[in-house]
């Protein structure tokens, strides 16, 4: 018996149960993982809530770091290797959890369970939207709304090491601070600036040429009128709600702009992919062009509280649950 979180019905975290459950022995090409960190991602919740549906019930978490305690047949990996996963199946909130191993990413030495489970998501994500997705240039301007959170953290310091200027905005004046850090040229609150106009200000009208926004609703529409004729918007997340039905003339009256809603899975989708991607994002973490910033961690026990936290924009950098 293992200690998991499963969800019965979509909801709030309350709908979050923690309970035990059987876990069977691996099967041909199968690793059993004991989970030493779990990474919290706001993907979690659109599960959670049913944004994007799955079958219930359900167990919910992408990404972890453990130890192989367990394979089946035709595994390369052996009982006491270090991995860590972030596109292998759902249910990582768990102490353990069967996994193809083919989607399983040896961890180097020097990279720790927690520095994993933290950073492989989030850094996998920001080496495909920038340099697979859209290359961006040494002294190109871009903007990311959400600049505190794990993702934009890691983006910040990315894409400043590229020689990009990077443009954030953030809730509150310590995150701020904490973005200015993290690699950001310019961060505003987002409650209080004319974003627009603090863009068309540092970039002498030109705008930009492209917008990464994870944030949705509440900037999507600010985030378009960032863009230079022909810009690209990268919409690749919905922390405040999806955007709102848009009538596709919009990028016409806008200078013909172009629009993407990407994901990751579609970005580590073979085993080359993921291992590449990972191998990226661990190799700026161990020469120090990556600093993980672990702001939160919470006992597994606790995952209600963790999402609460996270939804109500209480957390900074990355949180994980422990098990």
């Amino acid at each position: 018996m293992v200690k998991t979180v499963q969800v019965q019905k979509v909801g709030g975290p309350e709908v979050m149960a923690f309970v035990d459950s059987e876990l069977a022995d691996p099967g041909p090409g199968i690793v059993r993982v004991g989970n030493r960190a779990i990474g919290l991602n706001y993907i979690d919740t659109y599960h959670r809530s049913g944004l994007y549906p799955l079958p219930l019930p359900t167990s919910i978490g992408l990404e972890g770091a453990g130890v192989v305690e367990a394979i089946g047949e035709g595994v390369d990996l052996s009982v006491g290797d270090r991995v860590a996963y972030c596109a292998a199946g759902f249910g990582a909130y768990s102490e353990a959890i069967l996994l193809p191993a083919e989607r399983l990413v040896p961890l180097p030495e020097g990279i720790d369970f927690d520095t994993a489970a933290a950073v492989l998501l989030k850094g996998a994500t920001v080496e495909y939207l920038l340099q697979r997705l859209y290359a961006l240039q040494p002294g190109q301007r871009t903007l990311f709304p959400a600049a505190a959170g794990g993702v934009g953290l890691l983006f910040g310091q990315w894409a400043s090491a590229l020689g990009a200027e990077v443009i954030g905005t953030v809730s509150s004046e310590a995150k701020r601070e904490l973005a200015l850090a993290n690699g950001y040229s310019h961060c505003f609150l987002h409650e209080e600036a004319d974003i627009v106009g603090k863009v068309r200000e540092i970039t002498g009208g030109s705008m930009l040429a492209v917008v990464y926004d994870g944030v949705g609703a509440a900037t999507f529409t600010d985030s378009l009128d960032c863009l230079a004729p022909r810009g690209l918007m990268v919409s690749f997340g919905n922390a405040s709600g999806s955007p709102p039905a848009f009538d596709l003339q919009q990028l016409s009256a806008r200078g013909s702009l172009f629009i993407t809603r990407p994901s990751l899975m579609s970005y580590v989708a073979t085993q080359a992919e993921m291992r590449d991607s990972a191998a990226a994002v661990f190799e700026r973490v161990l020469d120090g062009r990556l600093k993980v910033t672990i702001a939160q961690r919470y006992p597994l026990a606790e995952v209600q509280r963790a999402h609460a936290e996270l939804e109500a924009r209480r957390t900074v950098g990355s949180s994980l649950l422990i098990p």
